[in-house]
């Protein structure tokens, strides 16, 4: 399980099971519980790159960032 802090959004961590490539499961501390749980479930079984690709850019309200825009760093710094 690999965990990482995040920055300027409402959860506060991001944890994240990689395996063979693919994305296992995904659990984020705090925030938004019915939005991270569809988020989570959507992802699974999906490549870390794609994942990447589809959150990266991904903003919340005014903000420059979401929880899944801090996931996709997080999986970058992974791979």
């Amino acid at each position: 399980m690999y965990r990482i802090s995040t920055s300027g959004v409402c959860a506060s961590e991001i944890q994240f099971e990689i395996e063979s490539g693919l994305v296992k499961s995904v659990n984020f501390i705090g925030g938004c519980p019915g939005n991270a749980i569809g988020l989570s479930n959507m992802i699974a079984g999906q490549t870390v790159e794609s994942v990447i690709q589809k959150l990266k850019d991904v903003k919340c309200g005014g903000k420059n960032t979401s929880c899944p825009s801090q996931l996709a760093l997080a999986l970058e710094a992974y791979l």
